[in-house]
């Protein structure tokens, strides 16, 4: 099947996607589909994730990245690596590998401040830690805040004498106020939440002004969050998915309560040989075709390479199915921690 086609029939099976283009027989980044957002602005489909990776780590992650063909940076303010991300970012257009244009950055205001007067600041923080002058997706961490700790970055979980989260009771529509003023201003070209069910995503389109460009959720083969992302779609509402190949190292550090990746499952191997894919590539193709766009992290050049190379293949009704059978809805990242705050998202099924 031909590159082109392909992408059309993605195209017609999500209608979150306004529109996808390529340019084959160029670069990886050519080859990569735009996601046509609500706001008219466009998103690389797939993104590079960065969290847990810290310091010149992360700048060689990120420099990597970019020359691979990546053009869709994710990071957080919680992640603490927005210094190194911006660090490798100007790097690349110092070097005329990229220009800034071409990137799409995301980045996301943290839980602590979620008082509406403190997200103007978190934003210039973050713009200062990329060294950017505008952030193209902002999103809001999580639905829920904690208690303001100050600005450290080693301050970011403040906790009680016991050792429980302190939490906030600021409304996440009045933070979500404040950050389409970031809109207004210009330092952000679009903002989204992230973590949000499908109840909260409605409260915000009821209450507020501009629309989530996108909502970013663990989304995997384990927990495919199909109802969540065919709400979003029908609402024109773009999904990002975190955790796409299901977290390894932490099934490693907790078998018995985690739920097991699919990385070795042999008719996952089966589907990725009958298209001379990986399976980590059938796990990403997957996602994308059933409408969420991942953000996968690698720190091996090759599979860097890798990830990107999805877009020349599409999996059948029948692999859809097969994949489909491996979703338990048992979720790696459950903030259990968190379940007694008011705006708890996973208390309903999507």
């Amino acid at each position: 099947m031909g590159l082109v086609r392909c992408l059309s029939l993605i195209s017609s099976a999500s209608r979150s996607v306004r529109r996808f283009s390529s340019q084959p027989k160029m670069s990886a980044a050519k080859l990569v589909p735009m996601v046509r957002l609500n706001n008219g602005l466009e998103m690389p489909a797939i993104g590079l994730g960065t969290s847990m990776s810290k310091g010149d780590d992360c700048v060689a992650l990120v420099k990597a990245g970019i020359d691979a063909g990546f053009r869709h940076i994710d990071t957080a303010y919680f992640y603490k690596n927005e210094r190194a991300v911006g660090r490798a970012i100007r790097a690349k257009i110092e070097e005329g590998v990229v220009q800034r244009s071409e990137l799409f950055v995301c980045t996301k205001l943290w839980n602590t401040f979620h008082h509406p007067d403190h997200v103007a600041l978190a934003c210039e923080k973050s713009l200062e830690n990329l060294g950017l002058d505008y952030i193209d997706s902002y999103l809001m961490h999580m639905p829920f805040g904690y208690k303001f700790n100050g600005w450290d970055e080693q301050k970011l979980m403040p906790l009680d004498a016991e050792g429980k989260v302190l939490f906030s009771d600021y409304d996440y529509v009045d933070t979500w106020r404040a950050m389409e003023a970031l809109v207004d201003n210009g330092k952000v070209k679009s903002i989204g939440v992230s973590n949000f069910n499908s109840e909260q995503i409605g409260r915000i389109l009821k209450e507020c002004r501009i629309k989530p460009t996108s909502n970013q959720v663990e989304c995997n083969a384990r927990v495919n969050q199909k109802k969540l992302i065919d709400f979003c779609k029908n609402l024109d509402i773009v999904v990002t998915a975190h955790s796409p190949l299901g977290r390894p190292h932490l099934y490693q550090k907790d078998p018995e309560n985690k739920p097991k990746p699919v990385l070795n499952e042999p008719k996952i191997i089966a589907i990725g040989e009958k298209y001379r894919k990986s399976p980590v590539q059938v796990i990403l193709r997957y996602l994308v075709d059933i409408g969420a766009f991942p953000v996968p992290k690698s720190t091996n050049v090759e599979h860097l390479k890798q990830n990107l190379e999805i877009f020349d293949f599409q999996l059948s009704e029948d692999d859809i199915k097969v994949m489909d059978e491996f979703n338990t809805g048992k979720r790696m990242v459950h903030f259990k921690r968190l379940v007694d705050h008011e705006h708890y998202p996973f208390h309903i099924e999507f």
